[in-house]
């Protein structure tokens, strides 16, 4: 087997690995990059391979910087199957789509208000394009072997990370490949822990928080002083948020907070991501692979009003606190939460709540790093809410939880290679590796080949 890195390199986002044998393609996730323009101009350029030449797609897990590029990929030509897990499917289906659509209001808006210096601005595809591509889809279960392509099997293990999520490993007969996926972390809220790595002769590891340990504080008790003091005052907490995956991580902690009496019972919360709903009820469909009971569930579900239409989250905009809002996208790069930025933003009384990882380059990392003003539609928005940060509602594993996972090989991999990571995340952990364990180790570069037979 050959791999090639052809994203999440030097970055947390375009997730894709093409892995060759004997003149089959089989490409590992197929992701969006996001964040830095420059790394945004990908999207639009041309693969190094044509789509029409790939035999067949494995998905990791559902986020868009996995699974985003699919529609383009089969709209350029791609006609193989997609195997992922059934839940990775049931998600997929809501946001592939929303990707689609909200890639064309983004163009629309564009257009309207010209913003914009291409004249149209189009769409990177349609929602159209994203229900085309679901009908290539072909779940298969965890933990269970099959071919992609001839001669490379595959197991889909889980990792932790989210509903469907997996590690894959990939076997020749000669070498085994481990991609780890986004590692979940053992003791999530929702999420079952990782299961221990199957062998693999290379593994190829994320690396987003290789420079980092997560607080070791109690997220609820966090979450429930920042939204007890903000709302006190009549104020708005507005929490960026990925429909799937930390929406239903917020609702449940907002679910219990309410339940012990830190926040009132009739505090109003408000999702305004009807995907975000859709895809809490997936995790009923899934009980086996989280630690929510079916009440629990049902209580998640209950935590938060839904927002369906453009109109009501207009009026959200109108509306006077005390309220919560979570929208996506989780990096304030699109989606609903911009507007409610905009509208609530310059208010002091309010505060902005960050639940996960900023990529570089995204509002999310400007926010995080005090910016006074963020750019949105084409104006700069003044930043005047304090903004916070709950690093340990993260369900990436930190550097720690990575060491103690790669303790779980019966035997070394020959080689490790890191992606999924900022530069400065990937080297620390690069270095961690080869102190601590005395593995072989180097961080990805974008293009890179590399023989697994000559390892």
């Amino acid at each position: 087997m050959e791999l090639e890195f052809l994203g999440a390199t030097g970055t947390v986002t375009g997730s894709k690995y093409l892995v060759s044998r004997r003149g089959r393609l089989l490409l590992v996730d197929c992701g969006l990059f996001q964040g830095y323009k420059q790394l945004r101009l990908r999207n639009w350029a041309k693969l190094p391979v044509r789509p029409s030449e790939i035999d067949a797609v494995v998905l990791s897990h559902a986020h868009i910087d996995h699974t985003g590029y699919l529609p383009l990929l089969v709209r350029e030509g791609f006609r193989g199957p997609v195997y992922c897990t059934p839940a990775t499917r049931e998600l997929c289906g809501i946001l592939l789509p929303d990707s689609g659509r909200l890639q064309e209001e983004d163009a629309e808006h564009a257009n309207r208000h010209r913003y914009s210096r291409h004249r149209p601005a189009l769409p990177l595809y349609t929602e159209a394009d994203a229900v085309r591509a679901l009908d290539q889809f072909e779940p298969r279960a965890p933990q269970q072997d099959f071919e992609a392509v001839s001669g490379i099997r595959v197991r889909l293990v889980p990792n932790g990370h989210l509903l469907g999520s997996v590690m894959v490993a990939l076997d020749d007969g000669s070498r085994r490949l481990l991609f780890s996926g986004d590692m979940g972390r053992p003791d999530d809220l929702i999420m079952r822990p990782p299961q221990p790595p199957p062998d693999a002769d290379v593994l190829v590891l994320e690396s987003t928080y290789g420079n980092r340990r997560h607080e070791d504080v109690d997220p609820l008790r966090q979450l429930g002083d920042i939204v007890r003091d903000v709302t006190a005052g009549g104020g708005v907490v507005m929490i960026p948020a990925f429909a799937v995956g930390r929406t239903q991580t917020l609702l449940y902690c907002l679910h219990r907070l309410k339940e012990q009496g830190v926040i009132p019972r009739d505090l109003p919360v408000f999702l305004n991501s009807p995907m975000g709903i859709d895809a809490t009820a997936i995790y009923n469909r899934h009980r086996d692979e989280h630690r929510l009971a079916p009440e629990e569930c049902e209580a998640m579900f209950g935590a938060a009003r839904i927002v369906n239409t453009v109109d009501e989250s207009r009026a959200l905009n109108q509306r006077q606190g005390p309220m919560v809002i979570i929208a996506g996208s989780g990096m304030a790069t699109g989606g609903r939460i911009v507007h409610h930025l905009k509208a609530f933003a310059p208010d002091p009384r309010n505060a902005i709540v960050l639940t996960g990882f900023q990529a570089g380059g995204t509002r999310g990392a400007a926010l995080a790093a005090g910016a006074d003003s963020i750019k949105i539609h084409g104006e700069y928005i003044a930043v005047r809410a304090p903004v916070k940060t709950l690093g340990n509602l993260s369900a990436h594993a930190d550097y720690g939880e990575l060491l103690s996972w790669l303790g779980g090989f019966r035997r070394p991999p020959r080689r490790v290679y890191l992606t999924h990571g900022e530069p400065e995340a990937a080297d620390a952990l690069r270095r961690r590796i080869a102190d601590q364990l005395g593995w072989p180790c180097e961080v990805a570069d974008y293009r890179q080949r590399v023989d697994l037979e000559a390892l």
